[in-house]
């Protein structure tokens, strides 16, 4: 699996990740492999898209993010964008993105190299909207907050047909969330939220998500919805703030779109794509959310235990009822190869008895 081009998205503000930086460029040079740094984080500039960043950058066939989970999500843009694999380097911190460990870095290229690794694939989502979006110039003041500035609108996908009732396709995908929420402090948006073209209710709240697998343990775990393994294939629907009785996620079939129109008499809203502001709705205006046809492409040295990391980075503890009834073993012990009826499921290794 030859690597021909990196793409290098490094968090400066991390000392770490600019050492191991040095240390990616240097195996490049080894290997005569072609490496660009893609500055996501530019102030001095308008942001580009991803096409233009990819083409600034000679089209890498692998983007690596020295980082934390926010410089994976700015990678994964990039990645998904021009179907690139993607190695995200772990400096240890909460969060379920990154993977390598920083100090085996450069076993993971080599790796990558040999075709050792495993390619682990993510559900995306894109979207199709009434019409373009935009962020209007009075509205980046606001929307900037001292932070960098925000990236260009969605463009519109050439290649996708466009007409009143199915509105335009952009040319977005979100790894983690979709969220459409309200602009004003003291507003709220109202939204009625169809799920596969019926109407499921109509919601007053701070704001409304759709998320994926990957993303349930971001945003949408933090205002209360499920946690959902990233290997399932599925769209995670959660109020913020409902001002109503029904405040649960709902979590529907990857065939089942997810569309949102705000109400006429709604405030306008905010559509964030993995936490960056990409436009703005006005009352009457939809937005529809479903499964992008391809998947965001992960470079792993070994497939990825979920379910260890989310006791990990959770900070789960055990009851201590239950501690007092007994201590649990980490990994459930199996010493013999599963039965018939049981090996089409993932279960752990088997480990004969000594």
């Amino acid at each position: 699996m030859a690597v021909r081009q990196v793409g290098l998205i490094v968090h400066n503000g991390r000392p770490g990740a600019v050492e191991a930086a040095r240390a990616v460029r240097a195996w490049c040079d080894d290997h005569q492999v072609r490496c660009t740094e893609i500055d996501v984080w530019a102030q001095d500039e308008q942001r580009r898209s991803a096409r233009e960043e990819l083409s600034a950058a000679g089209d890498p066939d692998l983007i690596v993010t020295l980082g934390g989970d926010g410089t994976f999500l700015r990678g994964a843009r990039l990645a998904a964008q021009n179907d690139a694999l993607i190695l995200g380097v772990d400096f240890g911190r909460v969060g379920f993105l990154t993977e390598v460990p920083v100090q085996d870095v450069l076993q993971a290229l080599d790796a990558l190299q040999q075709s050792r690794v495993t390619i682990e694939a993510r559900m995306l989502l894109t979207m199709r909207a009434s019409r373009p979006l935009e962020l209007p110039e009075d509205m980046e003041g606001l929307l900037y907050q001292g932070r960098v500035p925000p990236l260009p609108p969605p463009r519109v996908r050439e290649d996708c047909e466009t007409d009143a009732n199915w509105g335009v396709a952009l040319e977005e995908t979100a790894l983690n969330e979709v969220v459409v929420e309200k602009l004003a402090r003291d507003g709220r948006v109202t939204v009625a939220v169809f799920l596969a073209g019926r109407l499921l209710a109509s919601y007053a709240a701070d704001a409304l998500l759709v998320a994926t697998p990957t993303g349930s343990t971001a945003y949408s775990f933090a205002a209360g919805g499920p946690v959902v393994s990233p290997r399932a294939a599925a769209l995670v629907f959660t109020p913020v703030a409902p001002h109503m009785a029904f405040n649960r996620s709902v979590v529907a079939a990857p065939d089942e779109p997810i569309a949102l129109r705000l109400l006429p008499g709604s405030g306008r809203a905010v559509v964030s794509v993995d936490g960056q502001p990409r436009g703005v709705l006005d009352p009457g205006d939809w937005i529809g959310v479903y499964a992008a046809q391809h998947h965001l492409r992960i470079v792993r040295l070994q497939p990825t235990d979920f379910y260890g990391r989310l006791r990990e980075r959770m900070r789960l503890t055990d009851a201590p009822a239950a501690v007092a009834d007994g201590e649990a073993i980490p990994l459930w012990s199996l010493t013999t190869a599963p039965p018939r009826d049981l090996e089409h499921l993932s279960l752990p290794p088997v480990r004969p008895e000594a």
